[in-house]
């Protein structure tokens, strides 16, 4: 007997949440792993991982992760999951394999928003086997950020507009640059921000962050962007939680201001890097043998 996998939980973590309006996610967890896999060994059911989490709870609350991306299931606020209309068809239909969930269409688009133009999403089965430890860790390490960055900008999306211009802004700071002014919300010209390119102030830099669901910024964002600046400065940071049409980009870059375009993809990952809107949750070590200590034997 072994613990199931984490895509094995999918279905029973949908008949759980069949029977329930809402459940708090660690209920949702207790749930599964009481009603589905009791019978499993005691060893298997209270094995840990290396940071002391239970990897039977682990695995399907990583389930419900992947169930949420490719939306089965939602968060109606903070800490809760309720079964979405797209899972209950899935209950009819009485299955949800892995490979369904890699050729889901609103998987791919969901995983594909936080992916550069250059990645190419690639989601498979590990063969263990015939993987070294550094290739676990590193697709282990590469699927939680992917992750991260997914509820990172399903978050963005949803909070206040001002707020997320203050985020923008934040980040911004976070980066390096100077001291920041937040415009005034009334007749600001299309301008949400006045940040400092330099500790002293010389040079400045406007901000416009534009949080968008679906919509697309286009050139005439763009073209209005640049005439707020009215004279001001030639800098300009557009920010996004989408993407841009190509009329957007084109008049972008041949604009005679700088006009730097960030979008939802370049945004989660520079919070990432700068640690804004995020943290730090566990740190692993590893070590590797010290040679030069045993050179003097």
């Amino acid at each position: 007997m072994e613990l199931p996998k984490y895509h094995e939980t999918f279905m029973p973590i949908l008949e759980i949440l069949n029977t329930v309006k809402v459940i708090s996610s660690r209920e949702l967890a207790r749930k599964v792993r009481d009603n589905y896999y009791s019978e499993l060994p005691k060893e298997l059911l209270d094995k840990k991982t290396s940071s002391g989490a239970n990897v039977l709870i682990d695995r399907i609350l990583w389930g419900k992760s992947y169930l949420k991306m490719g939306k089965f299931v939602s968060y109606p606020k903070r800490g809760v999951v309720q079964l979405a209309d797209k899972g209950k068809q899935t209950l009819i239909s009485g299955k949800l394999l892995l490979s369904d969930l890699q050729n889901d269409p609103d998987f791919i688009s969901h995983r594909s928003a936080v992916q550069s133009k250059k990645d190419e999403i690639k989601m498979e089965t590990i063969d263990v086997d015939n993987s070294s430890p550094q290739d676990l860790i590193d697709n282990g390490f590469s699927t939680i950020e992917t992750e991260v960055k997914t509820e990172l900008l399903d978050k963005l999306k949803e909070i206040d507009p001002y707020f997320f211009e203050k985020v923008i802004l934040i980040l911004l700071k976070k980066m390096g640059y100077g001291d920041f002014i937040e415009t005034s919300k009334s007749g600001d010209g299309g301008i949400d921000g006045i940040i400092n390119e330099d500790k002293l102030g010389l040079e400045k830099i406007y901000t416009q962050a534009k949080r968008y669901t679906e919509n697309k910024v286009r050139e005439k964002d763009i073209r209005n962007f640049i005439g707020a600046m009215s004279g001001d400065t030639t800098k300009g940071v557009f920010i996004t939680t989408s993407t841009f049409d190509e009329a957007a980009i084109k008049k972008a870059r041949e604009a005679h201001h700088s006009i730097i375009l960030i979008d939802g993809s370049k945004l989660v990952n520079l919070m990432h890097q700068y640690n804004v809107g995020v943290q730090v949750k566990i740190t692993y070590e590893v070590k590797e043998l010290d040679n030069d200590f045993f050179e003097g034997e």
